[in-house]
């Protein structure tokens, strides 16, 4: 099931992503090469997949750090007929047919590398100004 999911992040991510282990899951990350100067000294993650005890996750950190993307995402969960289990970024499901794995590829292809490090750049430059 895992591995289906992985087959669509996979058919759907943008150049410049790579697939990478990380923490325990499967990740999909811009490279250190491209971007090393993270807070925690990992690549930054666009996604990640994990199986839990009592369910598996898709962790989506463009639907989380992106409005427009979460505003998007949510609706187009809805329109699919699936039931939304989702936290901050994480879609949780216990059978590969309660994803809409086409709206979850259009969420992969939806961010590209380099919007996606400006986004994380004006979230760290936000932080910043506030401490």
């Amino acid at each position: 099931m895992i591995g289906a999911v992985c087959r669509v992040v996979l058919e759907h991510l943008p150049a410049g992503y790579e697939e990478y282990m990380s923490f325990g899951m499967l990740a999909y990350v811009v490279p250190l090469s491209r971007y090393p100067d993270t807070y925690n000294k990992q690549p930054l993650a666009l996604a990640s997949l994990a199986s839990q005890k009592r369910h598996m996750a898709l962790y989506l950190n463009n639907v989380y750090s992106d409005e427009a993307t979460r505003e998007w995402f949510t609706s187009a969960y809805a329109e699919s007929g699936k039931r939304l289990d989702m936290g901050k970024s994480c879609v949780r499901f216990k059978r590969l047919d309660d994803l809409p794995l086409e709206v979850i590829g259009q969420a992969i292809a939806r961010t590209s590398v380099d919007d996606f490090l400006a986004s994380y750049e004006a979230a760290r430059s936000k932080a910043k100004r506030g401490r």
